[in-house]
């Protein structure tokens, strides 16, 4: 992962750059370059022998290119000798056969390899060198091949040195279903016989079942990001047939909540916000394309439709509102107000985000980076990518808004008219004004030229190019030239990226690991899959069975996969401690939005009010005004919402872009500064914190005590008990009834001792405190059901 990051960065390095140069200064980058391969013609004649691997690494009996021999040279060798014909060290490169087999030298003389000869193969001679100067990788790289990696490279060479295409850029292929015989075969469906097969091959078993009451919260917080009510814990635990279990996930799925699950998932790939970002930050009006997705999921549209509208709804013939509507996806980047900024420099940054963002969230792509040269690992040119680029360089956008008052064009206006007729998703009601503009896509009536931009600055204007893909994706043959044409590529039957790219993010979802883990790069630097024909299957199932995103996620909920427990063994944790093969299921926390959520659903404040303007829940005091650039408007400082506002789901969170709300980014909610398709996981001191402190969970544990303190007033040994159920899905044991309640009776102690203070404590929240109910063991109840929201169990899924 490190070696990613580090390759990302290096080849953004020279965009951060263009994004800071001002038209006065010229920026040179120093490029350390490692040593040529062949700068020098000398090698031993000796043959070396093959050596063993190391760290307990069984050197494979067929070397495969794709899975053993691609991600070395791609880590290792690709920098100096990869597919950047602009970086190539000493004229040699390892991309392809061509290339890796053509003779070498001023006399031309040796071969870097001859394939099926190790003794003629000058790279087996240079990567066992002792001499630092005929070493490859060479010292001053920081790169280093382990014993195991030279034994790969070597035996790759004597079997022939095979290259294959990237797996990723070959089309899937219908892959034979694995057939496993006997009294006690494992599994519900097709997944299962896959996973199976890899448990065969790692010697690995299948995890037990999942008690009902665990799957029914694993399903529910999957499905819809709230957790089962009490109702239906019990109704499933007095049937949990695998027919009762089926019907659970039908009901789930035709939910409004799981349309808005979905949403919050897809705010992020869309980088979604309610400010424009940079200095001023000022306030934009996005929220009725919003709305527009929760009523896609919520009708359960069909991917390639849900995508198509979001690129090129306006291109679509007869384009109704909705359709244009949709297009507020390529809008939703950062737009600048600051003075002194070059307009077409930022302009050229708003195209190359809509680029990035088409990359990473439908090919899996790292498009950004052929931005200033050409792919350092994947086959993609800087013609190609500003071929990309030209297909969203052709609306009339000004790089520079005047003031807050100003909207960024092309845009509509949605009027109560529209919504009352064509637009009844969006809820209007809820804004305080009749109409609202909302930023979408349109042409220009005379398109804008796109040229290669010299190592990617937005002056520098290199060979003009015309709307066009790389052909070692797919080639763009019979399109219309614009983005209607390339969301039609997008989906044509032969394309290797679109079907695997979007249901290795519903494997995700529901895993927590996609079977690529690198769910943002399918590329030579992301990781290999680690069930590949079941991807394949994964993935025409999904294109032959309409795109249809509800069956996949219920075909995946009902495989024996999903379905094992979280415990497991000493001795499959020491085989994959990584949980790559799916021997187990592994034990996820709940996103920052389920976290908070599951609290107010927990005490019964939840507003499930749907769609709307965003609003503004409970956040430290002065963090606003701390940041705010200067320029005044809506975002210079915060105002609490209003009523039963302030309970809503965290999807209606108003997000700032230069502050985002706090709890949830300390919850690793992604910045939505860019396209994010894989949260970060992080575990640190400050979300104890934020559980420990922030005023909403503090509510949410008064206002549920008072709920059970009302229905069981003469029991605080049933009202512990609720509480644990309502927050966990089941009921506690003695253990844990036991030291509850003595937690409990510790508390009110200290409440009566006077070392907690009953008024202050009870102030905190918005909602009120019942008249007539005891406070003091509402405080000491209070602090009791706070710990149960703390609980390891109740912030994780598993």
């Amino acid at each position: 992962m490190v070696k990613f990051v580090s390759s990302v960065l290096y080849c953004n390095m020279h965009a951060m750059i263009s994004n800071f140069k001002k038209s006065s200064v010229i920026f040179i980058v120093a490029i350390f370059c490692c040593v040529a391969l062949v700068s020098c013609t000398s090698k031993s004649e000796k043959t070396i022998a093959l050596a063993e691997g190391d760290n307990n690494n069984q050197v494979p009996e067929k070397i495969d290119f794709t899975f053993h021999v691609k991600p070395i040279l791609s880590d290792r060798c690709f920098k100096c000798h990869g597919p950047d014909k602009n970086a190539v060290e000493g004229g040699f490169s390892l991309h392809s056969p061509e290339e890796a087999y053509k003779v070498l030298g001023e006399l031309k003389d040796h071969f870097a390899i001859v394939p099926g000869d190790v003794s003629k193969s000058e790279l087996v001679n240079r990567i066992y060198a002792e001499d630092s100067n005929q070493l490859m990788p060479p010292p001053e790289s920081n790169l280093v091949l382990e014993d195991y990696e030279k034994a790969i490279l070597q035996k790759w060479i004597a079997q022939g040195a095979e290259y294959k295409t990237h797996w990723a850029f070959i089309p899937p292929v219908q892959p034979e279903i694995p057939v496993h015989e006997g009294d006690s075969i494992w599994g519900n469906n097709e997944i299962d016989a896959f996973v199976l097969d890899k448990f065969k091959e790692k010697n690995l078993s299948p995890s037990d079942a999942v008690s009902s009451e665990k799957l029914l919260r694993r399903i529910t917080f999957d499905l819809t990001g709230l957790p089962p009510t009490l109702e239906q814990v019990e109704k499933f635990a007095a049937n949990p047939s695998k027919e009762k279990y089926e019907e659970i996930i039908d009901s789930l799925l035709v939910s409004v909540d799981y349309a808005e699950n979905m949403t919050a998932e897809w705010m992020d790939i869309a980088r979604y916000a309610d400010t424009h970002g940079y200095q001023d930050d000022f306030e934009r009006t996005m929220w009725p394309w919003r709305d527009w997705v929760i009523h896609a999921f919520k009708e359960n549209m069909p991917y390639d439709q849900f995508v198509t509208y979001q690129l090129a709804g306006d291109l679509l013939p007869n384009a109704n509102l909705e359709q244009i509507l949709a297009t507020g996806f390529n809008r939703n980047h950062k737009i600048t107000a600051e003075g002194g900024v070059i307009p077409e420099e930022y302009r050229v940054e708003y195209v190359e985000d809509r680029t990035t963002t088409l990359g990473t969230a439908f090919l899996g792509l790292t498009l950004e980076c052929a931005r200033c040269h050409d792919h350092k690992y994947d086959p993609i040119s800087q013609k190609e990518h500003f071929q990309f680029y030209s297909f969203f360089n052709t609306i009339p956008e000004q790089g520079l808004l005047a003031n807050a008052a100003e909207l960024p064009t092309p845009y509509i206006t949605v009027t109560s008219k529209e919504v009352k007729d064509v637009l009844g998703f969006i809820n209007l009601q809820k804004s305080e004004l009749k109409e609202v503009p909302v930023m979408v896509m349109k042409e220009m009536v005379k398109p804008r030229s796109s040229y290669i931009l010299d190592r990617g600055i937005y002056d520098q204007y290199g060979a003009e190019v015309f709307p066009d893909t790389p052909k070692s994706i797919l080639p763009f043959e019979g399109y219309s030239k614009d983005r209607l044409g390339l969301a039609k590529w997008l989906f044509e039957d032969e394309h290797p990226l679109t079907a695997r790219v979007a249901v290795n993010r519903l494997w995700q979802r529901m895993f927590g690991n996609g079977i690529v883990a690198t769910s943002f790069d399918f590329g030579n630097q992301g990781s290999l899959p680690t069930h590949p024909e079941l991807l394949d299957f994964l993935a025409i199932k999904y294109r032959i069975e309409g795109w249809d995103t509800r069956k996949m996620l219920k075909y995946i909920a009902m495989s024996a996969t999903y379905q094992q427990d979280t415990k497991t063994t000493k001795e499959k944790l020491e085989q994959d401690p990584e949980n790559k093969y799916l021997a187990r299921v592994s034990r996820l926390r709940l996103s920052s939005e389920a976290i908070r959520d599951q609290a107010l659903a927990f005490s019964g404040l939840l507003n499930r009010e749907v769609g709307g303007p965003s609003v503004k829940p409970y956040q430290p005091d002065g963090i606003w005004e701390e940041t705010t650039g200067g320029g005044g408007g809506s975002t210079a400082s915060y105002t609490l919402s209003e009523g039963n506002d302030v309970y809503r789901k965290s999807l209606y969170t108003f997000w700032k872009r230069t502050v985002p709300p706090p709890s949830m980014m300390t919850f690793d909610s992604s910045s939505r500064d860019y396209c994010s398709v894989k949260r970060q996981e992080t575990n640190t001191p400050l979300q104890a914190l934020v559980l420990l402190n922030d005023p909403q969970m503090v509510e949410a544990a008064r206002v549920a005590a008072v709920g059970e303190m009302v229905a069981n007033p003469n029991s605080e040994n049933e009202q512990i008990k609720k509480l644990f159920y309502k927050a966990t899905s089941r009921l506690p044991n003695e253990v844990e009834i036991k030291s509850l309640v003595a937690y409990y009776t510790e508390m009110l102690e200290k409440v009566e001792k006077g070392d907690i203070s009953t008024d202050e404590y009870l102030s905190i929240g918005r909602s009120s405190v019942p008249s007539d109910i005891n406070k003091k063991k509402l405080v000491a109840m209070t602090l009791t059901a706070h710990t149960i929201l703390n609980l390891d169990e109740t912030i994780n899924r598993g």
